[in-house]
């Protein structure tokens, strides 16, 4: 039997998230423990990203009684916005945490995909007691930038912010609506536009990132997560969390996936202590497009590392 998802609502401290919440079929009479898997998408993206991989991992004799809680980070999905309407890499690593502890789970593992695999690497640096086990779907910790550059990046997040405010403001002085779409596969067109993927794949992601409005059906995303950060980490900083990192860990790149540079690859991969590789043909979006052997090499990772 496939498992169903299940609508939940996780409620921190400022704000609330949705999720998505797959649970396995118990085979056996006897209680089976939990296995707790919190799970992280990519930038404007959503909980759906995990349509495709999480049923097939719950459905899997080897991980009985796993439980995937696939998050909407602040500002995507179905979660609530952020007051400030400022969205900080290292806030998300605050969110993940308080998610977590609002569900009861003092320990987990993460598996996280692009901004998700960043924010998981950096939950499991911050507080590796609490992580049993990391999956970084193309993704190995954040984007960086050098300290001579932290000027400049800050003056650039805070003139675009000023640049939008102003946009925002004439728009409705002019009593403008935001762009509407006149159905899910209309959206899916135009998101297919911003990044490489499966049609079927795109319409996944959309169906969750819309609202009904005035004029047909908008993004329900905050439009505040397009402007650029105000800071990052340096490389080295990036390096520290990587090193703290303590639980078994497996990294799987996408052969057509984006490329970065090899010897920050190289040196982000031998910071982890106990970091495997898989390498799958497919996109940046693999897990959805072809989600079969994501899941099978993921649940096998799972499955042998269970209880280390």
């Amino acid at each position: 039997m496939t498992p169903a998802a299940i609508e939940e609502r996780v409620e921190l401290p400022r704000l609330q998230l949705a999720a998505r919440v797959w649970r396995s079929v118990s085979r056996s009479s006897r209680p089976v423990a939990r296995d707790r898997v919190v799970a992280l998408h990519g930038w404007l993206d959503n909980a759906a990203t995990f349509d495709g991989i999480a049923p097939l991992l719950c459905a899997s004799a080897s991980l009985p009684g796993l439980e995937l809680v696939a998050l909407d980070l602040p500002g995507h999905g179905r979660s609530d916005h952020r007051a400030s309407g400022t969205y900080y890499f290292l806030d998300y690593v605050a969110d993940v945490l308080a998610a977590c502890d609002a569900l009861g789970w003092e320990q987990f593992s993460i598996i996280g995909h692009s901004l998700g695999a960043g924010v998981g690497a950096l939950v499991a640096g911050t507080a590796p007691e609490r992580v049993a086990r990391l999956v970084l779907l193309e993704g190995l910790g954040p984007l960086t930038n050098v300290e001579e550059d932290a000027p400049a990046l800050l003056r650039r997040a805070l003139e675009q912010e000023r640049a939008r405010a102003r946009r925002v403001r004439a728009s409705a002085a002019r009593a403008k609506p935001p762009r509407a779409f006149r159905s899910p596969e209309e959206a899916a067109t135009a998101r297919l536009m911003a990044g490489s993927m499966g049609d079927r794949s795109a319409l996944t992601l959309v169906k969750r990132a819309l609202v009904e409005g005035e004029g047909g059906l908008r993004w329900r995303s905050d439009p505040q997560l397009r402007l650029p950060s105000r800071a990052r980490l340096t490389e080295g900083q990036a390096l520290a969390f990587l090193r703290a990192i303590q639980c078994p860990t497996l990294l799987v790149r996408a052969l057509e996936g984006p490329q970065f540079s090899p010897e920050v690859m190289r040196a982000r991969r031998h910071a982890i202590a106990a970091l495997e590789l898989v390498t799958l043909p497919g996109g940046h979006h693999v897990h959805l497009d072809d989600p079969g052997p994501v899941a099978a090499a993921v649940g096998e990772f799972l499955a042998r590392t269970r209880g280390e």
